[in-house]
């Protein structure tokens, strides 16, 4: 990463901040250290890259949609290829292991996908008879230009989740990258027009959230597709109204993992682990509330807190380490300030591991918190209702399904769910009852691109991912197509 201040890539060049922009800190949150610094984009830019995206989206939504699938083909290929050095990018982002960033091949897998179905799903309508009048016909046609407003957590597959798909449709693009995790996002676009999308197509600004704000208040823009904090969505959705722009919000949740008695422990133990401690617990769907049936949960628990144990906190490059840092010390000290509170609030504390103890020295300044296993924690406690963002779990104990149930739908959010049980009829009547968008059955968390993936309630609206994503980024056109004269009354 560059020492000096981040370009926007605008219209397949990099363009310099302007002199008087302001300027963040990107910092490494392995160490404290300052990487670069993180432009923050203005009117003058966001007009240059709409003009840039405006012109690529003239020419590639003429393509047909095997020559859009075949650059997008050739991106995925591009992309699997550039894995490691994507993955090492990604680390100075988040902090997160390397290994962990390594083995997501998220971003080249939507790529494929997506290019998969740039000659069919994306661009096919259909064709309705109506008797003797006529034919009508449907065309899919793409947007235009849309934008997307990634998180700080996974900042190459959010980017590619909203790009791809939106290529595939025929659209331009405008992404504008958390400045906590901004290092990816010019290499990324870098990448595609290497494979052979056109410049301009694909836009990087650089901002914080004045630039997100005028992007959604655009009316040359017609979509906004937002990961990010509930707060920030309400924020995004009130000021698409003003353009009626189409908005897809993928916001926060406190997710239910719902452990029966007939489960297998050590596998609902392991679902736990990777339900709440993958990238420090920053992950929106993770399932931090664990509700445990009453006869296996001093068994469960017990194994989990063993294993626990034995997570590896230290420098996310070190093929040793399994856990890295969290984003930023403002977030550092949010969740400390929050374990705190739960405590005070009764929550059983089974263990305690937020202050690492082994840290090199040159790590000494990172942002690392470890695993923190609150048990029997009481209904009252704001840890149920609050997304924490961090390796903290909050056990409860149910004694039927229907209190599991009426447990895991007891939250505002609705993102996901997860059920562990041997019972396949009752995996399936659980599966059906939670109110999410997304449930695992005997697995947490694996996100693959054929599935779409998205919220309800204060989770947000709209779907990334599968058939269903391509619903985003389209608009249908009915066309009537008369075989008899006009029926004029006025004769």
């Amino acid at each position: 990463a560059s020492r000096g201040t981040l370009p926007h890539h605008i219209a397949g060049k990099e363009v310099a901040a302007a002199p008087t922009a302001t300027r963040l800190a990107k910092i490494y949150p392995a160490t404290g250290e300052q990487l670069c610094t993180v432009p923050v984009a203005g009117k003058h830019e966001i007009e240059m890259a709409v003009a840039a995206a405006e012109e690529a989206f003239g020419h590639w939504a003429q393509l047909t949609g095997t020559q859009r699938s075949l650059v997008l083909s050739r991106a995925a290929t591009v992309l699997r290829e550039a894995q490691p050095e994507m993955a090492r990018l990604e680390v100075l982002d988040t902090g997160k292991p390397l290994s962990e960033a390594e083995a997501d091949t998220s971003a080249p897998d939507a790529f494929h996908w997506f290019g998969s179905l740039a000659a069919s799903a994306c661009v096919q309508g259909r064709h309705v008879p109506l008797g003797a009048a006529g034919v009508g016909l449907t065309r899919r046609e793409p947007l235009g230009v849309c934008a997307g407003i990634a998180a700080w957590n996974y900042p190459v597959q959010g980017a590619a989740w909203k790009i791809a798909p939106a290529l595939a449709c025929g659209n331009a693009f405008i992404l504008k990258p958390s400045p906590l995790s901004p290092l990816t996002s010019n290499r990324l676009v870098q990448l595609l027009e290497s494979a052979g999308v056109p410049p301009g197509l694909v836009n990087v600004l650089h901002g914080d959230g004045s630039t997100g704000q005028l992007l959604v208040e655009n009316p040359r823009i017609k979509k906004v597709s937002l990961t990010g904090s509930v707060p920030t969505g309400i924020l995004i959705a009130k000021a698409a109204a003003d353009t009626l722009k189409h908005v897809t919000l993928e916001l926060g949740g406190k997710s239910p993992l719902v452990i029966f008695g007939d489960a297998d422990i050590d596998e609902a133990v392991s679902a736990a682990m990777m339900a709440n401690f993958c990238t420090q617990g920053e992950v929106c769907s993770n399932g931090t509330r664990v509700l445990v049936a009453k006869e296996v949960h001093a068994e469960f628990v017990k194994r989990l807190v063993l294993r626990t144990r034995k997570i590896r906190i230290g420098d996310p490059f070190a093929d040793t380490t399994n856990m890295g840092a969290l984003i930023s010390l403002p977030h550092l000290l949010k969740v400390q300030e929050a374990i705190e509170r739960y405590k005070a609030e009764g929550c059983g504390v089974a263990l305690d591991l937020s202050q690492p103890t082994s840290l090199p020295p040159a790590f000494k300044g990172g942002y690392f918190l470890g695993p923190v296993i609150f048990d029997n924690v009481p209904s009252s406690s704001s840890l149920l209702t609050e997304e924490v963002f961090g390796p903290v779990i909050a056990i409860q104990i149910f004694s039927s399904e229907a209190q599991a149930v009426a447990m895991a739908n007891d939250t505002e959010f609705g993102l996901a769910g997860g059920v562990f049980t041997s019972d396949f009829a009752r995996a399936h009547r659980v599966a059906a009852a939670l109110d999410a968008g997304t449930v695992w059955i005997n697995e947490y968390n694996p996100a693959p691109i054929e599935l779409p993936f998205g919220g309800r309630k204060m989770s947000g609206y709209g779907k990334e991912g599968g058939l269903e994503a391509i619903d985003a980024y389209t608009q249908i056109k009915s066309v009537y197509c008369a075989t008899t004269p006009v029926a004029c009354s006025f004769d």
